[in-house]
């Protein structure tokens, strides 16, 4: 083998690293990483989650107290629906918005809020979103929306959450409005 070859190789290895490296970055931007601490550039660190680790918590687990911010209702009377449309491509990689939209990753999200989890015909949801007997008011879908692993722990969901509470605000106007008979608001 010549040393041309080799060099051919080790440019591959190191374009196929250097991808990752960036790839992985990228994704953090866009997503926010799930292992930053708070005030570090990230978000406000605020979520509305209870300090219980949310209503799927099970006994015994442990969660770091949560900064509680503005209830969901008084956040949605200033919430933007153009700002909830903009937030809602987070969820389309995954997710489709409109009535009779096929399934993705996940399920499709018309008419979610008031109703209740896994509910969308064919769809397979994890065991732990089936037991989720608590329907997607505007403070449960704030909560998931801020951690869905903390909410519903053994989701197949696996997004870390959106830490800014106005941009879930946004979303949840947003997702309220993808309905016939959009629930009122609080």
């Amino acid at each position: 083998m010549s040393s041309f070859e080799l060099n051919k190789i080790a440019g591959a290895v190191l374009v196929g690293l250097l991808a990752f490296v960036v790839i992985g970055h990228a994704g953090d931007m866009l997503y926010g990483d799930p292992g930053a601490s708070a005030g570090d550039g990230h978000g406000d660190g605020a979520i509305s989650v209870a300090a219980t680790g949310g209503h799927g918590a099970t006994a015994g687990a442990t969660a770091e107290p949560a900064t509680v911010a503005e209830p969901i209702g008084v956040l949605l009377a200033s919430a933007s629906l153009d700002a909830g449309q903009t937030q809602a491509r987070k969820c389309a990689a995954c997710h489709t918005f409109d009535q009779g939209g096929s399934h993705r990753v996940g399920p499709n999200l018309w008419n979610i809020v008031g109703n209740m989890p896994a509910m969308a015909d064919g769809y397979s949801y994890s065991d732990a979103m089936q037991a989720d007997d608590q329907p997607w008011t505007f403070e449960n879908l704030d909560a998931f929306l801020a951690s869905p692993r903390t909410y519903v722990p053994g989701t197949k969901m696996n997004f870390a959450g959106i830490r800014k509470a106005e941009d879930r605000a946004d979303l949840i106007l947003y997702l309220r409005s993808l309905s016939n008979a959009p629930v009122a608001l609080p």
